[in-house]
C-alpha cells in the first residue's frame, strides 16, 4: 500500500511539472489583495497567503522548478561522483589513495555546509543553489561507486576478458558499466529526494529561488512571518516537499531491495 501511495504522489507530481496548467489553472503570481489569508475551503483548497494568491495554485506550479532544481542537482553529484568514483576504483594505486583522502576530507564538513561555503563564494540564486547541491552530495556517490568498480573490477569474468586482451575501454563499456547501472539508478532515485530537500532549504534560508517565485522553498520562507495567523502557507508546501522526499526514498529502497534480491 506505502509503495502504491508513493508512486501515486510521484505520478501527481510529474502531472504537475509536465502540465502545472491542467492541474491548477491560474496565474501563480495573480494578486488579489480583497482575498488575503483566505483559510482553506473549497474555493481556495491550500487558502490564499498575504496578496490574495491561490497557494494551491502556486503550490502545483511550484512542483517545476522545484522537481527540476532536484534533477538537474542529482545529475551534477552523479556525474561527478561517477568520474571520482571511476578514477579512484579503476585507476592505479596512487590515484586510488589520491582520490581516497580527497573524498576523506570533503566527507569531514556536512554536505550542507559545503553546499553554503559554495554559495557564499558565488552568490545565491537558483542555478548557484543547484550546483552547490549537486557538488555538496557528490562525494558520497563517488564513494558509492568506487566500492561497487572494486567489486566488479575483481570479478572472474573482468579476469577473463583481460587475458583475452580486450581494450580497458572496451571493458568498461561492455561489463562493468551494465553491472553498476542498477546501482546507479537507485543513487539517482534517491538523490532526488535528497536534493529537493536541501534546495528547499536554501531557498528556505533565502540563498535558492526568490519570493515572490513559485517554488516550494520560498514559498516557505515566505510564509513562516505568518506561521502564527496563516498556518496553511507553510503547512502544504512543506507537505508537498516531506511527500516528494518520502516517495523517492520509498521507490528507491523498493528498487534497491530488487536489485540486490536479482
Amino acid at each position: 500500500m506505502a509503495l502504491v501511495v508513493c508512486a501515486l504522489v510521484v505520478l501527481w507530481l510529474l502531472a504537475c511539472a509536465v502540465a502545472p496548467g491542467l492541474v491548477a489553472p491560474g496565474d501563480p503570481l495573480a494578486i488579489h489583495p480583497l482575498q488575503g489569508f483566505e483559510p482553506p475551503s473549497l474555493a481556495h483548497w491550500f487558502g490564499t497567503d498575504e496578496s490574495g494568491r491561490d497557494v494551491f495554485t502556486r503550490v502545483v506550479h511550484g512542483a517545476g522548478p522545484s522537481l527540476l532544481i532536484g534533477v538537474a542537482a542529482t545529475a551534477i553529484g552523479i556525474v561527478l561522483g561517477v568520474a571520482l568514483g571511476t578514477l579512484a576504483g579503476l585507476g592505479p594505486r596512487w590515484l586510488d589513495f589520491g582520490t581516497s583522502r580527497l573524498l576523506e576530507v570533503l566527507f569531514a564538513f556536512p554536505g550542507l555546509l559545503l553546499a553554503l561555503l559554495f554559495i557564499v563564494i558565488y552568490g545565491p540564486g537558483i542555478t548557484t543553489s543547484t550546483v552547490a547541491v549537486g557538488l555538496a552530495t557528490a562525494p558520497g556517490y563517488a564513494r558509492i561507486v568506487r566500492s561497487q568498480m572494486l567489486a566488479v573490477r575483481g570479478a572472474p569474468y573482468i579476469e577473463a576478458e583481460v587475458v583475452l586482451g580486450r581494450p580497458p575501454l572496451w571493458r568498461f563499456r561492455r561489463s562493468i558499466l551494465p553491472n553498476v547501472a542498477g546501482t546507479l539508478f537507485v543513487l539517482v532515485t534517491l538523490g532526488v529526494g535528497q536534493s529537493i530537500v536541501w534546495a528547499s532549504s536554501l531557498s528556505y534560508l533565502g540563498l535558492g529561488a526568490k519570493p515572490p517565485t513559485a517554488e516550494w522553498g520560498a514559498m516557505l520562507s515566505a510564509g513562516r512571518t505568518y506561521i502564527d495567523s496563516a498556518w496553511w502557507l507553510t503547512f502544504f508546501p512543506g507537505l508537498v516537499i516531506v511527500a516528494s522526499a518520502a516517495a523517492a526514498t520509498v521507490l528507491g529502497r523498493t528498487i534497491q531491495g530488487r536489485v540486490r534480491g536479482s
